[in-house]
């Protein structure tokens, strides 16, 4: 029995949520699609957790961003040769933080969620089951705001929050419950895009931890 993690990694990208996918060089009719979730063997001593942290690291150049255990697949059918347990996890990516494809061997390219190529194994229901997570965390916690910069304008987090529920949201009302969270505070300084109102530029109080909104 073999157990391996795969990571989905989202961010922000060209106006929609994008995930990082890397080619497969092997033979890509044993599991289906070329392309597939940065991943890899768990060693035999080695903690899960610590294995996604160091998958992540080796394979995409990141580190420093939200990690979260997803879920355990392990239908004994999920793989055609051997016995497969994948501990999936997701990782979110600031848009201002891109993946270093020169660290690893396999070509990563970033791909919408809406327009995926064929994919290995079940890597695209890995995909959906994040991203029903994602998206049902933006309700109960400060989960999106991992995706921001270090500085940033609320028309900017709103907009975080529209690509990943995929609608529009009311400018006054996601201001008011934002701001009442706590977590944001002004930098003092204020952001002009051509002719429009300079706008106040914000900042997390704590940088990469997670508030729970009760």
């Amino acid at each position: 029995m073999y157990v391996s993690t795969e990571i989905v990694i989202f961010t922000i990208r060209e106006a929609r949520l994008q995930v990082v996918l890397r080619r497969r060089r092997r033979d890509p009719l044993k599991g289906g699609g070329t392309w597939a979730l940065p991943g890899g063997a768990v060693g035999v001593d080695e903690d899960v957790d610590l294995a996604a942290t160091r998958t992540l690291t080796q394979q995409t150049g990141l580190k420093d961003v939200y990690l979260e255990q997803l879920y355990t697949f392990g239908c004994p059918d999920r793989h055609p040769e051997r016995r497969l347990i994948t501990v999936a996890y997701y990782a979110l990516a600031p848009v201002e933080r891109t993946v270093d494809a020169q660290r690893h061997k396999d070509e990563l390219v970033w791909f919408p969620c809406g327009a995926l190529p064929e994919l290995y194994l079940d890597h695209g229901a890995i995909i959906d089951v994040a991203r029903g997570r994602l998206k049902a965390k933006l309700d109960y916690s400060t989960i999106a705001f991992q995706f921001m910069p270090k500085r940033f304008t609320l028309s900017e987090l709103q907009h975080v929050y529209e690509t990943i529920l995929g609608e529009t949201l009311d400018k006054r009302n996601f201001r008011k419950r934002v701001l009442s969270i706590g977590t944001l505070e002004q930098t003092g300084n204020m952001r002009r895009d051509g002719c429009h109102r300079p706008a106040r530029l914000y900042r997390l109080k704590t940088p990469g931890k997670v508030q729970f909104i009760k």
